[in-house]
């Protein structure tokens, strides 16, 4: 379920506006999930991963604002596009306030909004891609080599790791000290849209603890963080 084309989440109630973001949003190759009101974009974003949501204000079920906030409480960085009627500098202030990355008011110019949709997405990309780590790394007694997929471990032994091991070490490590949620992971390594169960990165957990860790159950580097994501720590 790979897939190159940037996935947006568009929640807008007005019909016409609706279908006519998301046949422009198709034509500039975005790849777009609807939803209809509040409730809809909340389950929506904790099933799937997006690269930027365009989110009305005035929804029902529940507005904007509050969408906004349930997102951001779980720690969810998703760029968002608000779109409003409400135009006065003080709705501005509280819409960015609330977690907004960019604000346009209805009216708007189609070009406009489809210039600040590529722009979000671009810089939400290079904030992703962080700065990325060589082909081997040493820490404690163990190093990993990424390109071999092979690691010694804290007792000098050589074990074989396969790709997705060496893949989500990689991320973690060039996330070093910051928590990576299981959605980042799960989009990163496994390149799900839809997530499948988060245990199996648990059990990839398990494994680094028992080929790196000293005490697996008092683990100085591969740590869990209950309900957000994972962290690799020095």
């Amino acid at each position: 379920m790979s897939t190159n084309q940037p996935s947006i989440l568009l929640v807008e109630d007005e019909e016409n506006l609706h279908e006519s973001l998301k046949l422009n949003l198709e034509l500039e190759g975005y790849q777009v999930t609807s939803a209809w009101n509040g409730l809809e974009a909340v389950k929506a974003v904790q099933n799937e991963y997006f690269d930027l949501i365009v989110l009305d204000i005035m929804l029902p079920e529940m507005d904007g604002l509050t969408v906004m906030e349930t997102i951001r409480i779980q720690n969810n960085e998703v760029p968002i596009l608000i779109l409003s009627a409400r135009n006065t500098s003080a709705d501005r202030v509280l819409g960015l306030k609330k977690g907004a990355d960019d604000y346009l008011t209805k009216p708007f110019n189609l070009e406009e909004l489809m210039l600040r949709v590529s722009k979000l997405i671009e810089k939400n990309k290079k904030l992703q891609d962080k700065e990325t780590i060589g082909d081997t790394y040493t820490f404690g007694n163990n190093k990993v080599d990424f390109k071999a997929q092979e690691a010694t471990t804290k007792n000098g032994e050589k074990i074989q790791l396969s790709k997705k091991e060496a893949m989500l070490l990689k991320l973690l490590i060039e996330n070093k000290n910051e928590v990576v949620t299981r959605e980042k992971i799960l989009q990163a390594v496994w390149g799900y849209n839809v997530y499948p169960t988060t245990r199996t990165i648990d059990n990839f957990i398990l494994n680094f603890r028992k080929y790196f860790e000293e005490d697996s159950r008092n683990p100085r580097y591969f740590h869990s963080v209950r309900g957000v994501g994972y962290k690799y720590s020095e």
